[in-house]
This record gives C-alpha cells, structure tokens and sequence, in this order.
C-alpha cells in the first residue's frame, strides 16, 4: 500500500537515505513531493544529530549543481509545471516533518538549546498576543528536524488565511510598541539581510530596503533573525495536481499597477495586476498576475502600488478558462520586484 502524504509548504521530509528536503508549494504530483535538498549527511558538516553530521545548501544554484553532481534521480521534468524541479518519491520518504506537530513537541520537550528556547518564547508570545490557535502555529527549519545551531534562526508557520491576518496585524502592533522583544529591521538589521540574500537576488540595497522594511514576517527577537512563513489551510487549497498546465514563454520584464494584493502574505504569493507594459522580453497579453514560491517576495509591494518585475514568463492554461499569463519570480538571481520610484 502507498503512503499517502499531504505535503505543503514549510514542511520537511527525509529520504531513506538520509538526506532532508524543504517542501516547495502546495501542488504536488501523487507519487511524488516537490521539495529541496536542503541538508546532507557529510562527514566534514557543521550540524550533528545522532551521530551523523550534516551540510546545509540553502542557495537555489547550489541545490541544483548538488541534485545534479550526486543525486540526479532527483531531478524531474515536470510536466505540468513544465520545468526541471526536484521531486522526491514517496516511496523514498522516511519521515514527513509538519510544523505543527513540531511546535506541540517543543512545547513538551525539557533541556532547550537557546535557539530551542527563542523559537518557544518567540511563538508562545505570538499567540498569547493575537489569541490564534496553538494547532495554527508551527516551527519550520533546522529547528524542526533537530539540526540546529545555537545562532539558527526562528522558522516560524501560521496555518490559514484568517489567521494569517490576525498574526499580520498583531506583529504590526508589536513593531509599533518599542517595550517588546519583537522587533522590526533597523537599518543594520537590513544591510545584513541583504548581503544574505544578494548571494541569489540582485537589486540595489535602497530598493530593498524600500520593500523589506515594511514587511511584519521578518525581523529580530533575542538578537535572532526570524521569518513567518504563512500558509493555507489543506481544506483552502483547490488547486489540484495536472488541473493547471504552466508553459513556459520565457523571460520578460514588466512594468505593472497591483490591483489586489490580499494574497501577498502566503506562500506561495500572489499578485494581480493591471496596466501591464513590457518592457523586455516577449510582448504578450493578458499578464494578469506575479507570483512565487519564494517567501522573499512576499509583501512587497501593496494594492494600487506600481512595480517593476523581471522573472520567468509562464501561459497558464486551465480547462473551460482563457489562457493567460503569469510572471514567476524565484528561479534566477535576476528575478526581482522593485516598487516604481515616484517622481517628487
């Protein structure tokens, strides 16, 4: 009998042969979950658990050059997103790591490392704060397979759409009030996200500030960085595997107004969009959306905001719809939303 497995973003699995993946999307194809390598048994590795040390990949152009180099059984042309991604089969899954149930076990868990403990305290004001649901709340990342570091970051999951907001609107009081430990960026604080992220994603430091600094999901607590990840409910997610065909039509770069931007806090993002011009790349109509499976580019930018993108131009058919056009942002250094300067 076949294992049967509900994967979704945030998530982690390891395969029978050890290695850990971070689940991708919340579409998946039935014997297989999209997902990336993320940590190796390596003997030289920096992270231990029983006995076994580990290293962690976390830049997408090393991922790739690793599934390639050692483990290519891995890579699938998918032919529904039509392009080369990483998918494990479920018979090779081992274990299936959900947030939520690892939370549940570091609430019992005595004896906490400190990036254990900042994890907990960091959730447990977040609910106390914005009354949510324990079960809506998880902890992702290193944390969540036992592979932390004492400077690890805080990984954090909130479970659907309503309680995405209400947490939204809590972390927004909680950077407007400066008596708590949850703080928002300053400027330092950003300059050393950027240099993290510049690695893979090339804009000028002023246009990310310009975006990130207004973002509720990331910030500090106990001198740690954190990012929340949000994410939909199972019984929110429609969409089913093969019921959407993506084609890709190349690369291009707009210029674009966002009309709605109530799905640019989940991941995957989503941002609807009109007045659309191309400025690069292949001319064609209607683009109707941005979007990624990255949590970098969610919220940033807001409703009625003008953007400049550059990603990966895909035709989205699905059966009894007109086709239309979606520009994905994740898959080069060069992909990127910027908000258009406003002349003074």
């Amino acid at each position: 009998m076949r294992m049967i497995i509900k994967a979704r973003e945030g998530d982690l699995i390891e395969s029978v042969d050890g290695i850990v993946f971070d689940v991708k999307g919340l579409v998946h194809p039935p014997d297989r979950v999209v997902a990336f390598i993320r940590y190796v048994p390596d003997p030289t590795g920096s992270r231990e658990r029983d006995e076994t040390r580990y290293s962690k990949f976390y830049n997408l152009s090393k991922r790739y050059a690793l599934l390639k180099q050692k483990y290519p059984q891995y890579l699938v042309n998918d032919p529904v997103f039509n392009t080369l991604l990483c998918e494990v089969p479920i018979e090779d899954i081992k274990t299936h790591y959900q947030p939520a149930q690892g939370l549940q076990e570091l609430r019992n868990k005595n004896n906490l490392d400190p990036a254990e403990t900042a994890a907990l305290r960091f959730t447990e004001i977040l609910k106390e704060i914005s009354g949510v649901k324990w079960s809506k709340l998880g902890v992702s990342g290193s944390i969540l397979v036992r592979l932390q570091e004492t400077a690890s970051d805080i990984d954090l999951i909130v479970y659907g759409t309503e309680t995405g907001y209400m947490v939204a609107e809590t972390m927004k009081k909680l950077f407007a009030n400066k008596d708590t430990p949850i703080k928002a960026y300053d400027l330092d604080g950003l300059r050393e996200l950027f240099d993290f992220r510049s690695k893979d994603t090339n804009v000028s430091f002023e246009d990310f500030v310009r975006t990130d600094s207004r973002k509720v999901s990331h910030g500090k607590f106990m001198n740690k960085h954190f990012f929340i990840r949000f994410v939909k409910d199972l019984n929110e997610i429609s969409e089913q595997y093969g019921s959407i065909i993506y084609k890709p039509e190349g690369n291009a770069k707009i210029i674009a107004t966002i009309v709605d931007d109530s799905e640019s806090l989940f991941t995957p993002c989503t941002y609807k969009l009109a007045n659309v011009q191309t400025i690069e790349g292949k001319k064609t109509e209607p683009i109707e959306e941005i979007v990624s499976f990255r949590g970098r580019f969610c919220e940033q930018a807001k409703s009625g905001e003008t953007v400049i993108a550059e990603g990966k131009l895909e035709r989205v058919q699905q059966e009894g719809k007109r086709d239309h056009f979606r520009l994905l942002l994740g898959s080069k250094p060069s992909d990127h939303m910027i908000l258009k300067k406003q002349l003074s």
